[in-house]
């Protein structure tokens, strides 16, 4: 870590790093200090609770991701009539950018994993009401393109689409990069397939 790092900032990686590896039931409070080199009084005046610094953990990727969607959103919906193509790739580009985010993206993938799998319901609730309307906009403006589409089936795909999109950002997934393609072209790729995977699965009868 670099020394400009600031204390709260320090805490927050070592917790991202951490809570990827060994969970968050499985990550203790000793090992986030001992990672980030402070003591429990510095976690405790930062943060106040475990509970909480997870939230942090959360709040620091995914305001950032939240707003690139929604601008990536914006933008497309202003062309006038989008493509179904087009909004999906408002919602997986930012994503896949942030995974492939030398600095500890791919860290934050894994947790964000890890949140779909542990079933906590402390982090789910500060998920949805923080981060809920997102997916909100994404199925409005979805919704616009396929009329036909029953809003709960509409919500079942965009779930499914959501759990795949984590899976595959989340160095999980078992496509490696090929010799000879760059990250730039290999993430364009993944884009590009996950979109039209996506956009078949919404289509779908």
């Amino acid at each position: 870590m670099h020394a400009h790092f600031s204390t709260k900032e320090r805490i927050l990686s070592a917790a991202e790093e951490l809570f990827a590896r060994h969970g968050f039931a499985g990550a203790s409070l000793r090992q986030v200090t001992a990672a980030a080199n402070v003591n429990l009084a510095a976690v405790n005046y930062h943060f106040g609770s475990k509970d909480n610094l997870i939230n942090e953990v959360f709040r620091r990727r995914l305001d950032e991701l939240t707003a690139r969607r929604l601008s990536a959103l914006q933008s497309v919906r202003e062309t006038g009539a989008p493509s179904l193509e087009s909004l999906l790739e408002a919602f997986v580009l930012p994503a896949l950018n942030l995974a492939t985010d030398r600095f500890g993206g791919s860290a934050f993938m894994r947790v964000l994993a890890r949140a779909y799998a542990e079933h906590d319901q402390t982090l789910r609730k500060f998920l949805s009401d923080n981060y809920g309307h997102v997916l909100k906009s994404f199925a409005h403006a979805i919704q616009d393109v396929l009329p036909d589409l029953s809003k709960e089936d509409l919500y079942w795909r965009l779930d499914f689409i959501s759990g795949a999109l984590t899976y595959a950002m989340s160095d999980f997934g078992v496509v490696r990069r090929p010799a000879g393609r760059s990250d730039d072209e290999h993430r364009r790729h993944a884009a590009h397939e996950f979109v039209r995977f996506a956009a078949a699965g919404l289509r779908a009868p």
